[in-house]
């Protein structure tokens, strides 16, 4: 739909709408071109009527926190939806039971529970996300998943119908699951275990060091690239791309990171076109070496 059509349809939103709205500051890559349609809403019933004004006409992609998300240089020929405030909402319903809005950080929501002495989120503190977007890819880290802990989540899909969905009913596997990729999480319920705040505070800073000593931080990197081909090899898949893969191969401003392989880097101007090149270069180069077809972990958003 052109512009001035779009602009027309969605007047009444006009004070939460962005037209050819700036992305590159809205992904931790600090790549990326422009959004025909950028929407922010303040709350739910703000979200259902808007998608039931546009009513799927145009492409609709959800961005959390940009942590893992490759955003194409170009004008995406769509609408971005960005939660806004209300879905950054945190409480408790039984001492052992915490409701997250979908775009609550992860880190929020793991300090959130050690400070009402919930353990099992501990691992969240070291996942640079959205609770939505780590509901979405199941993410995870040092054998603990999201999974694990969650009781149902909330979404509304693309015409703005909302439902609950337990998650018995969700078949979740590694970094990833059976929902559709046409609906937008919203909210959802975690269950945690009571323990002492200050062994979960323990635990944290513990995951912390960790992490800081093993991956990249405070650079424009956007976590992991690739899955670990669990179901192929015993190997993490850092280890495959560092067997096969030249260290300092480069395109453009599109590097590896030298602390982990699996971390790729902008290391100030790279292009959409050059950290692509460089995901598709690795995926070959493993290939050829171990006859391994890596799966990406990251999301790319592209027309």
């Amino acid at each position: 739909m052109k512009i001035d059509n779009l602009k027309k349809l969605l007047k009444e939103f006009e004070n939460d709408i962005i037209f050819n709205a700036d992305l590159k500051k809205k992904n931790w890559f600090n790549i990326g071109g422009k959004a025909k349609v950028f929407y922010k809403p303040a709350e739910l019933k703000d979200l259902i009527k808007f998608l039931k004004v546009l009513d799927n006409k145009e492409k609709i992609y959800t961005i959390g926190a940009g942590s893992n998300t490759l955003i194409t240089d170009e004008v995406f020929n769509g609408v971005v939806i960005k939660l806004g405030k209300n879905f950054n909402r945190l409480s408790s319903l039984t001492p052992e039971i915490i409701i997250s809005g979908a775009a609550v950080s992860d880190k929020k929501l793991s300090q959130y529970a050690a400070d009402n002495d919930l353990s099992g989120f501990e691992f969240l503190s070291c996942i640079p996300g959205t609770v939505g977007g780590g509901i979405k890819m199941n993410a995870g880290c040092f054998g603990n998943e999201i999974k694990d802990i969650l009781l149902s989540v909330q979404v509304i899909d693309k015409i703005g119908n909302v439902s609950s969905i337990p998650s018995n009913k969700i078949n979740f596997d590694y970094r990833t699951n059976n929902l559709s990729e046409d609906l937008i999480f919203l909210s959802a319920s975690f269950k945690g275990k009571k323990k002492d705040s200050k062994n979960i505070l323990k635990t944290m800073t513990e995951l912390k060091v960790k992490k800081d000593n093993n991956q990249p931080t405070k650079i424009k990197t956007s976590g992991s690239t690739f899955k670990n081909p669990t179901n192929k090899t015993k190997k993490k898949v850092w280890e495959l791309i560092k067997e096969s893969t030249p260290s300092d191969i480069s395109f453009g401003d599109a590097c590896i990171s030298k602390k982990h392989s699996n971390f790729f880097i902008n290391r100030g101007n790279a292009t959409f076109k050059d950290m692509k090149k460089l995901i598709e270069y690795v995926e070959q180069r493993v290939f050829e070496k171990t006859g391994i077809k890596i799966e990406k972990e990251i999301k790319i958003l592209e027309n």
